[in-house]
């Protein structure tokens, strides 16, 4: 099982909803690092970086949301692991 990272633009009912909370407790849940944060346009931008197996599993779940959000699509940006973060937080 390779690790990587995944670039994560989200579009729908995803601000206002908890959205990034629901995010980063779904990383610690899995042991994933990287960031969260709202975009001016209404989509949550968010960079996760682990496993593959277990990135792939966060983004099933992305895709569902928190109650309260409507996940429209989900544009999935594969990266090489940058080694860049330390845990995970939620951005301004």
């Amino acid at each position: 099982m390779g690790s990587g990272q995944a670039h994560l633009l989200i579009e729908g009912q995803v601000q206002g909803v908890f959205y990034r909370a629901f995010t980063r407790n779904l990383a610690a849940k899995l042991g994933l690092i990287g960031w969260v944060r709202n975009l001016y346009d209404g989509r949550v931008e968010a960079v996760l970086e682990g496993p593959r197996e277990l990135i792939e599993q966060a983004i099933t779940e992305c895709r569902k949301g928190p109650p309260g959000s409507s996940v429209r699509h989900i544009d999935i940006q594969w990266e090489e692991t940058s080694g860049r973060y330390k845990g995970f937080e939620i951005r301004p």
